[in-house]
């Protein structure tokens, strides 16, 4: 088989790191694209692309998605088969301090990301989406096929420009096109700014961990592995644009005009935040100091996928029990940090 080539944006990231790793292990030449910005420890990105570039079928750009030049001039170079678009400003909270910092990387960056897979005519051009597109949605568990007009962050509002945005170019340029919406990622090498790793620090330190909504939360908490094993599993079913809506199976959110899918990737089990945290205090061994907060602005109480589609087009259901996924994480928090 010929190998093919990736072009990821976000490799130094912690998703971006994880599918980088799986396909490279699975012969893909990949290359990849980051900011490498300071949202959080940078020496950790750094960490990241080190053990990446240990591979000879790695190679990496840093720049900025804004800047079309160079992300043209890397695409030219590298002639990708297929583009997975993870580079994001990501969290949720960040978003209320710093909205414009989200239109320049989720908007502009993303259309420069789009503008080399119409000019490249790419197999597939992947992007990540997010379940807070679903926004004040409380009918459970989301589906792909229901409306997704009430986000409640600018976050939010970015990524689901991205879809719409991303549908548009299916439709114009026929490339076909998949969104995935991911849903509270975790797992080893994750993002200082998570739950998870937070919950973890302050644990270990004896500090107090904020938990909103005064713990009544639930998560559909999905491992890195099992989500970048999905996002590789649909590298290879592409969007085909129907003849016509009745073509289109019950519950598939292909458009019926382009080739442009919508798909959860998510554990299908909703997770109460409190049993997380038991689940960190029993695989640090230390009790948390739980400091009880108010909903903060933009949260929301729930999230759980209908991963079913996933499923369907794959046959692949992430299923990682969100213990052993947090034994995973604080393992490698302990070794990484010399704990």
């Amino acid at each position: 088989m010929t190998q093919r080539n990736v072009l990821i944006t976000g490799t130094a990231g912690f998703i971006g790191y994880h599918l980088g790793k799986l396909l490279l292990a699975e012969g893909f030449r990949v290359h990849g694209y980051d900011g490498m910005t300071d949202y959080y420890d940078v020496t950790l990105k750094q960490r990241r692309h080190a053990m990446l570039l240990q591979d000879p079928n790695f190679s990496m750009t840093e720049g900025m998605l804004e800047d079309q030049d160079l992300f043209d001039e890397v695409a030219d170079n590298f002639k990708p088969d297929i583009i997975v678009h993870l580079a994001a400003q990501a969290g949720v909270r960040y978003s209320l301090e710093n909205p414009r910092a989200y239109l320049d990387s989720n908007v502009i960056g993303t259309f420069n990301v789009m503008e080399a897979a119409r000019r490249h005519k790419v197999d597939h051009l992947l992007m990540a989406s997010t379940s807070s597109v679903y926004g004040a949605n409380d009918h459970m568990p989301f589906t792909e096929t229901e409306k997704a007009d009430t986000q409640l962050t600018i976050y939010a509002a970015t990524k689901k420009a991205n879809e719409s945005m991303a549908h548009s170019y299916a439709h114009l340029w026929n490339l076909p096109t998949t969104m995935f919406r991911f849903f509270t990622v975790y797992g080893p090498w994750g993002r200082p700014d998570m739950a998870l790793f937070k919950f973890t620090k302050g644990i270990l330190d004896g500090t107090p961990i904020d938990i909103y909504n005064n713990g009544d939360m639930f998560r559909d908490f999905t491992y890195v592995e099992d989500l970048v094993r999905g996002i590789r599993l649909l590298i290879d079913v592409p969007p085909v644009r129907p003849d016509s809506a009745a073509d289109i199976e019950e519950g598939d959110s292909l458009s019926p005009a382009a080739p442009y899918r919508v798909v959860n990737v998510g554990n299908s089990d909703k997770v109460r935040l409190l049993d997380f945290v038991d689940a960190i205090e029993e695989a640090t061994g230390k009790t948390a100091q739980r400091n009880y907060m108010e909903m903060q602005m933009g949260d929301v109480p729930a999230t759980w996928a209908d991963a079913s589609l996933l499923k369907r087009l794959t046959g692949y259901q992430p299923a990682t029990d969100f213990r052993d996924g947090v034994n995973s994480f604080v393992a490698w928090y302990l070794d990484y940090y010399h704990r």
